[in-house]
This record gives structure tokens, sequence and C-alpha cells, in this order.
């Protein structure tokens, strides 16, 4: 198993930054693709960003684009997402995935850390 946990959320003004973290345990960290997924009062979950557990492209969700940069530290076992021109539709829950790279979805989850950003 895999357990994941979420840190650095907090409140921002439109236009800081955030750096969330992402701490993984219990299995080989570098076998898992990473992900960020957020979930705003009323919505659906939906996806942010992705990172391979090898080299490859990075994935954004178009509304972070440009904005945000998932990394991953495989040594710290522990991924990024590091938010900057944060806008007020950026509020939400922002949770923590884990892909292993036998697994067709994503297989682990966080409890998620809250993100509000004011106008």
């Amino acid at each position: 198993q895999v357990q994941l946990v979420e840190s650095g959320g907090g409140l921002v003004q439109a236009g800081g930054s955030l750096r969330l973290s992402c701490a993984a345990s219990g299995r080989t960290f570098s076998r898992y693709t990473m992900g960020w997924f957020r979930q705003a009062p009323g919505k659906e979950r939906e996806f942010v960003a992705g990172i391979p557990w090898r080299g490859g492209r990075l994935d954004y969700a178009d509304s972070v684009k440009d904005r945000f940069t998932i990394s991953r530290d495989n040594a710290k076992n522990t991924v990024y997402l590091q938010m900057n021109s944060l806008k007020p539709e950026d509020t939400a829950v922002y949770y923590c995935a884990a892909r292993h790279y036998t697994s067709v979805g994503y297989d682990y989850w966080g409890q998620g850390t809250q993100v509000t950003v004011s106008s």
C-alpha cells in the first residue's frame, strides 16, 4: 500500500504563490506516476497535473498551464506542486494521487489540503 500526506495549503491573495507538498510512503515511490487533483465547492474533482514515473512529458490541465509546475524528488519520496499567479477560481481542496506503472488509473489518494485564493 501507499500512504500520501499533503501539506502547504493556506490562504493567499490573487496573484500570489504557494507550493504544495505530498509525502509518500509504503512502496517503491519511483515506480509511481504522481498527480494532483482538486475539488472546488459544488464542483466535481478535476485533474490538475501529472508527472510520469520516469522521464516524459508533464501533463497539465488547460486552466493551470503556464502557472503551475509539478515536480518530484524520488530520494525524498515527495512530489510538489508550485502554484504561481493564483486566481480565486483556483480555490479548492487539492489532493495528491499515485498510480503504479502497471495500473490503468490512480490507485492511492491523500486526504487533501485546502487552498483559498482571495480577490
